[in-house]
């Protein structure tokens, strides 16, 4: 049986477009081209797109997945060795449970503590703690409404080897550890310090490629309406994701429209 490009995409999650950059760089060629041009794949593609799809989960990029799918052999046992991972991943979100959990203790307390004090601001004991088994989110889950947007950026980013996606991912941690900062301040998201964080943001989305304002303002949507962004916030400090989504709306207003 083969199932059409669009059918395909319906089924796993993954962007028409970003199956097609698939084929284009060789990693995942369709069963077959039909006359009208359009892609069809079959149940071997659907397995290569669900190892695929695991490796990316993993933290791969494409060509580190494109070397591992080149070097197995066997599907069955390269499925095994995908459970091996799969099983140590679980051991890091176990890991990752364990990094929020005393991030919202430490929070708690150090936001009582601003309360009898009057401190404003946020501290955190050990810093490297924040960090510990946390992997960058993935755009093309996030943005669907704007599949351009979200498969352009995951062409630059696939190509990051693993330390310098999760320098990537300690980087925006911290952006977001100083705007909960300035919650806890009761600073307004339109202030020149929060719109500084924004402008930060905005501009290494913009090194990848050009950022309209309403891309830039679905992303900010995207840290309340998708919960996987809502959820990397809310752990930060109850409501950050709702922070950021206003202060991207006022950078999109003032400074791109």
């Amino acid at each position: 049986m083969a199932w059409p490009i669009a059918e395909v995409a319906r089924m796993s999650g993954v962007t028409a477009r970003t199956l097609r950059h698939y084929d284009e760089i060789g990693l995942l060629p369709p069963a077959r081209i039909g006359a009208n041009g359009h892609r069809y794949y079959e149940e071997r593609q659907l397995l290569r797109l669900q190892q695929i799809l695991v490796l990316r989960a993993l933290g791969l990029g494409l060509v580190e997945i494109g070397r591992v799918l080149a070097d197995q052999v066997d599907e069955l046992e390269a499925l095994r060795g995908h459970r091996r991972r799969l099983l140590a991943e679980r051991d890091r979100l176990d890991a990752l449970v364990g990094t929020v959990s005393r991030t919202i203790s430490e929070l708690e307390q150090s936001l009582e503590q601003s309360r009898k004090d009057g401190s404003p601001m946020i501290s955190i004991n050990r810093p490297e703690n924040l960090f510990a088994g946390v992997r960058p989110a993935q755009y093309e889950e996030t943005l669907r409404d704007y599949p351009e947007l979200a498969a352009d950026i995951e062409r630059v980013t696939s190509g990051l080897s693993r330390d310098e996606a999760e320098a990537g991912q300690r980087s925006r941690t911290a952006q977001m550890i100083r705007l909960a900062e300035l919650l806890a301040a009761g600073t307004h998201p339109g202030a020149e310090a929060v719109q500084a964080e924004i402008d930060g943001q905005y501009r290494a989305l913009a090194e990848l490629r050009a950022v309209s304002a309403e891309e830039f303002r679905a992303i900010g949507r995207s840290c309340v309406e998708k919960e996987p962004w809502r959820a990397a916030y809310e752990a930060i400090a109850p409501g950050l994701a709702a922070y950021q989504r206003d202060a991207v709306e006022v950078y999109a207003t003032t400074r791109l429209c």
